[in-house]
């Protein structure tokens, strides 16, 4: 139990640098607030004693703002970073080393009582205000966007970001880190890209036009040209050689 309690305090010195001593996470982090009650909360939980459970984890929810149900399975090393508005359903699977922002929600998408919340692999991280929505699998190392709304699985060590949540970024298996991070910045944005290559199809599509338009003007000055010699042509005097001269008409002599 003590390992435990080391481990989530520990937790949040490697990920949050603003932490400056124990004393401090101890009495000023809600998120480990939250992580405590819920570990109460579930061991009664497991015990069937489902009231207790309960009540434990509405205790933490008025006391840090973050909803974890007392039936969801969390691994160790769970950082919940400012807390706010977090939200976690009771059949959520989470591993190890999982880090999540503020107003994240773990969520489910039906009334029946089945596995309908998300699994969580190690080494994920959701940016603040993500919703992750489903009974599907979120792949070791991924990283979901601030604000996006993810509905279908994730694979391993991708980066999902929009609404619905769309893979735009998936790398190689790397050796596993202390730190997760998130870096919005450097994460490529597929609608920005899809309207570039628009803008890219507008300015050929622009000179295919113009192309197309000088050629017809070439070609229907053209004919016009060629007409008007035909008709000057026709309209062109006769040889004087196939003329006949008109005789002189005499004056009769008196």
């Amino acid at each position: 139990m003590f390992d435990t309690l080391r481990e989530d305090i520990y937790s949040v010195f490697d990920r949050d640098p603003a932490a400056r001593s124990v004393f401090e996470i101890i009495f000023c982090y809600p998120g480990l607030h939250a992580v405590w009650f819920y570990r109460v909360a579930h061991w009664f939980w497991t015990r069937k004693l489902y009231f207790l459970g309960r009540f434990t984890s509405h205790l933490g929810r008025f006391f840090t703002g973050i909803e974890i149900h007392p039936g969801a399975q969390i691994g160790k090393k769970f950082f919940i970073d400012h807390g706010m508005g977090v939200v976690i359903g009771e059949t959520t699977e989470i591993g190890n080393n999982v880090t999540l922002y503020h107003g994240v929600t773990l969520g489910g998408v039906t009334w029946d009582k089945v596995k309908r919340h998300p699994t969580v692999d190690d080494n994920v991280v959701i940016g603040s205000g993500a919703k992750v929505l489903g009974p599907f699998t979120v792949g070791k190392g991924a990283k979901i966007g601030s604000n996006s709304v993810v509905v279908k699985e994730v694979p391993q060590n991708s980066s999902v970001v929009g609404i619905p949540g769309r893979v735009v970024l998936q790398q190689e298996p790397k050796v596993e880190k202390v730190r997760p991070d998130l870096e919005h910045g450097k994460m490529p944005d597929p609608e920005a890209k899809a309207i570039s290559c628009l803008f890219d199809q507008i300015r050929a599509l622009e000179k295919k036009i113009d192309g197309l338009t000088d050629r017809l003007e070439k070609s229907e000055s053209k004919p016009a040209v060629k007409s008007i010699s035909k008709s000057s042509a026709k309209r062109s005097p006769v040889k004087p050689s196939a003329v006949k001269p008109k005789k002189k008409a005499v004056k009769a002599e008196a």
